[in-house]
């Protein structure tokens, strides 16, 4: 038991395998009765084995018992004689640590009642030192309120002084002053002092600017402004010119730099609610965008033009009329143009002279349409009830919007009038009358007279489409409602007339379908021929305009914006192909069309077909197997049996060529060939059998008479005849050929369908389309074989 910790380093260790602790249990939890008896018992079978009777390891393990035992007993020691001393160091260092903290305490009690003592006893010396600084503070406030009452009456006083030595310049810059000073004093709670300031500021800026005001008039009257009617000469400067142009380039220096306080004194006006009229109804359209207020010089040339717009658009004048509006849209376009000379030769100069950066015409342009404005947002209100005035009102404002950005190149930047009929109730009622208009016009052109007549017609180079007069009217329609809505400023106003467009082109493909199947009773009819001609008509200009500039960009501010009108109902791939420009805008459109003109051409080929059917009964069931061999006869001629379906494709080619548009023709008669091609086939070939004159006459009658009836369309008309074209190659061919032919087809056939044989020989005898089988038939339908 005490062996040393040398004896423990040198002791042999026992392996894991001899070892009696179980691993299972970190080698030193207790085992159950249960674990404990298996475990010995494996051990046993592992260190013993089968050999139950040989004790010849019972030394070795005995040893290695007693070792690990004494291994256990002096671990067991080591650790009960270590734990006591650390505990006990561990339980002196938290004692020391609860007596200082103890200690810490204590002294924050006697500081914190010291701190408490010293604030009581101080307390009254805080407050009269508080009560002092508010004072001070209070004095400072009057101080400075003082101090700007004293400043704005020295501004006062030199404005007043400047004025009356005629100091401009020197008034100017005082009354600027003055407008920095109120911009400043903005956000200050001192209503009294703010609102005596802007009196100030707003009598002193009036009496500058009626001083200059009248000034300008002067020298403006003197140049003949304002030019109301169109100049007889150009503008020549007068004896004194020289004189009035440098006063005029002083004044308008002089407003030019009294512009900032005008500003802020119109904000203020405006903003006051006392400013507002109370004789003026409130504007029904939107605001427009924000634009930069008017010059000063430009606003007092405007002043004459203002009186005589109100004199003769407001009011009881006969001129004033809610059917006239186009009157004071004139006039206001005469003005521009009449004073646009003006404003670039006298006042453009003086403008660039004194530094600023403005378009003399541009805002002349813009004050006279703040009358027109305010005119047209006054009388939209009160035609809201009134279809007609309502829509002459629409058409004039476009018309003058028009001549505004194209005649006088007012730029796109600043609005107009548009933005005038882009507000909720105006926009919905114009889209309500633009519907209500057009189906009233559809009604019209489809019950006039010659609504299914092309007005083309005796106009040979001009009647490909051959579209009734009705779909070119309802087009043309369409297309003056797409001019009307194009120069919107906003897209999704845009959007909802190209969504009214849709239903109106629908609307008409319900009413062709209507009238097709009135007329479907007689398919070769000229109104039935009009309405496919009508419905392919209106395809191909959607598909245009599916590729126009205008759309595209409707197309992609539609995906953007998320219009449900027109992608709501779309998936996400169709939504996908929107975007990429892929598809367009009228996709759906386009398919309804195509599908009323497949099912009309398609009702039309077999209705033809009908009559080419009855009138080929005789060459059907002509005696082909009994017909003299070529070489008995002196000159091949048409069969007799072939004369009245051959007159009857003819007639049929030349009527549609006459009825249908050029595209529409082309489908028609491939159709028609491609229909004829079966039926020959079914009905003349594979129903008789042939002799050797009969097959050279089928072959005449094909090659010689049929095909060259579509060679007028097409070079090589048998390529739409293949199975006919084929046929008789086979049918004509000489008895050795056709033997060899029909052997290898049948060799083939029993060598498990090896037809690769039997197609090179077709191919070389320009025999594509048939297979190997259908030839082997063809093959059988001939009268006569040698041996027979």
């Amino acid at each position: 038991m005490a062996t040393s910790a040398a004896d423990e380093n040198t002791a042999e260790q026992p392996s894991e395998e001899t070892s009696l602790i179980s691993p299972k249990h970190g080698g030193c939890s207790p085992l159950l009765p249960a674990q404990l008896r298996q475990y010995v018992l494996d051990f046993l079978d592992k260190e013993v084995g089968s050999e139950v009777k040989c004790l010849k390891k019972v030394g070795s393990l005995l040893d290695t018992l007693l070792v690990e035992h004494s291994m256990l007993e002096v671990k067991v020691l080591s650790v009960s004689s270590s734990v006591p001393p650390q505990v006990s160091a561990a339980l002196s260092v938290a004692e020391d640590a609860r007596y200082s903290l103890e200690d810490l305490l204590n002294k924050e009690i006697v500081i914190s009642k010291a701190l408490q003592q010293h604030l009581e006893g101080e307390q009254p010396w805080m407050e009269t030192l508080g009560q002092t600084l508010t004072q001070l503070e209070t004095v400072e406030r009057h101080m400075n309120y003082l101090r700007c009452l004293q400043h704005i009456e020295e501004l006062s006083a030199v404005v007043q002084q400047c004025l009356m030595t005629s100091s401009v310049w020197e008034a100017i810059r005082a009354v600027e002053s003055m407008a920095k000073m109120d911009a400043g004093l903005s956000q200050s709670k001192c209503s009294h002092l703010r609102d005596f300031l802007r009196e100030t500021l707003q009598f002193w800026h009036k009496i500058i600017k009626d001083r200059l005001a009248g000034d300008l008039e002067k020298v403006l009257t003197q140049l003949h402004w304002p030019i109301i009617s169109p100049p007889t000469q150009s503008l020549t400067p007068s004896a004194n010119g020289q004189e009035l142009v440098s006063q005029l380039e002083l004044l308008v220096t002089q407003l030019l730099a009294l512009q900032t306080s005008d500003d802020l004194v119109s904000q203020q006006t405006s903003a006051s609610p006392k400013a507002q009229p109370c004789t003026q109804p409130a504007p029904l359209a939107p605001p427009s965008p924000q634009a930069p207020p008017l010059c000063l010089p430009i606003q007092i040339m405007l002043q004459p033009l203002s009186k005589r717009f109100r004199y003769h658009f407001h009011g009881n004048r006969q001129t004033n009329t809610l059917s006239k509006p186009e009157w004071y849209l004139t006039q206001v376009l005469m003005w521009i143009g009449n004073s646009a000379a003006f404003m670039e030769e006298k006042i453009q100069p003086v403008l660039e002279r004194a530094g600023a950066s403005i378009n003399a015409r541009v805002e002349l342009c813009r004050g006279l349409l703040s009358l027109v404005q305010e005119k047209v947002a006054a009388d939209v209100s009160r035609l809201l009830y009134d279809d007609t005035l309502f829509c002459h009102l629409v058409e004039e404002v476009l018309q003058f919007e028009k001549e505004l950005r194209g005649n006088h190149s007012f730029p796109a930047s600043l609005p107009g009038l548009l933005h005038l009929l882009l507000e909720d109730t105006v926009l919905q009622k114009w889209l309500t009358v633009e519907k209500k208009m057009a189906l009233e016009k559809v009604d019209a052109m489809l019950s006039a007279e010659g609504a299914w007549s092309s007005q083309y017609k005796d106009i040979r180079d001009m009647d490909e489409l051959k579209s009734p007069d009705c779909a070119e009217t309802f087009m043309t329609l369409l297309q003056v409602i797409t001019d009307r809505y194009e120069p919107l400023p906003c897209a999704s106003a845009q959007l909802k007339f190209l969504e009214l467009q849709r239903e109106l082109v629908d609307d008409f493909r319900i009413r062709l379908t209507q009238v097709m199947k009135e007329e479907s009773r007689c398919p070769l009819s000229p109104r039935y021929c009009a309405i496919l001609n009508a419905a392919n008509y209106i395809s191909s200009i959607l598909t245009d305009w599916g590729d126009n500039v205008f759309f595209l960009q409707l197309q992609q501010a539609a995906v953007s914006l998320g219009e449900q009108a027109v992608v709501g109902g779309l998936g996400m791939l169709e939504v996908g192909r929107l975007a990429s420009l892929e598809g367009s805008l009228f996709e759906g459109l386009l398919a309804l069309l195509e599908r009323l003109k497949g099912d009309m051409m398609g009702r039309l080929l077999d209705a033809i077909l009908r009559d080419i059917t009855d009138s080929a009964n005789a060459y059907c069931h002509d005696r082909w197997f009994s017909h003299p061999s070529q070489h008995d006869m002196s000159a091949m001629t048409l069969s007799s049996s072939a004369c009245p379906m051959m007159l009857c494709v003819r007639d049929s080619l030349l009527n549609l060529h006459q009825v249908l548009s050029l595209s529409l023709f082309q489908l028609a008669w491939q159709g028609l060939a491609e229909r004829l091609n079966s039926f020959l086939y079914q009905e003349v070939i594979l129903s008789n059998h042939f002799s050797d004159g009969g097959a050279a006459q089928l072959q005449f009658d094909m090659t010689r008479n049929l095909f060259p009836l579509f060679g007028h369309y097409c070079k090589r008309p048998e390529n739409f005849f293949k199975h006919v074209k084929e046929a008789c190659i086979i049918l004509c061919l000489n008895v050795g050929s056709a033997i060899l032919l029909r052997a290898l087809i049948k060799e083939a056939e029993e060598d498990a369908g090896d037809e690769a044989s039997p197609k090179s020989a077709l191919n070389e005898l320009g025999v594509y389309n048939l297979a190997p089988c259908d030839v082997f038939i063809l093959l059988n339908l001939r009268a006569s074989w040698p041996g027979q």
